[in-house]
């Protein structure tokens, strides 16, 4: 990580990277099952590392910067947290029956992470990053490496 690295910064990368990933999937799904289910993977681990990421280290940092929890912008992001993972299990389920017909599913999931990222992108992470310091971010960055992987890798015959 460099040392100017913010929360901001990383984890819209993040975004960015899965949101490809998916797009890759959903493009290859009618004509290489096999690569899209590769993309799926990729994408599925790598939007519930993300998750854990959020609600292990950054969620409770801000909490406790900030005193708000119950009620506040964590508590809405928790939540949509698990409107996320259903409509990503529902998609999971149908790739995991090598089923191609879930674009219902994946307008769902769509519909909710766009408006998810942009409030994390434009809210969350830049309030994050003005109650943090950079040591603490650095700690953030160097935890996110620590955390087991059986916490989110949870994919496609791997559970």
């Amino acid at each position: 990580m460099s040392a100017e690295k913010t929360i901001s910064a990383f984890y819209e990368e993040d975004h960015d990277r899965l949101e490809e990933l998916f797009k890759t999937f959903q493009q290859l799904k009618l004509s290489n099952f096999t690569k899209a289910k590769e993309a799926f993977k990729e994408f599925k681990v790598g939007l519930q590392r993300h998750i854990v990421w959020e609600e292990d280290l950054l969620f409770p940092l801000w909490e406790e910067k900030t005193g708000m929890s119950e009620g506040g912008p964590t508590f809405v992001m928790r939540n949509e947290h698990r409107q996320i993972g259903q409509q990503l299990e529902a998609i999971h389920d149908k790739v995991a029956e090598e089923n191609p017909d879930s674009d219902q599913e994946e307008q769902a999931l769509l519909n909710i992470l766009g408006s998810h990222n942009m409030k994390e992108e434009r809210v969350l992470y830049p309030a994050i990053d003005q109650v943090t310091t950079q040591e603490e971010r650095e700690t953030i960055f160097r935890n996110m490496k620590n955390i087991p992987e059986h916490r989110y890798k949870l994919c496609c015959g791997q559970h």
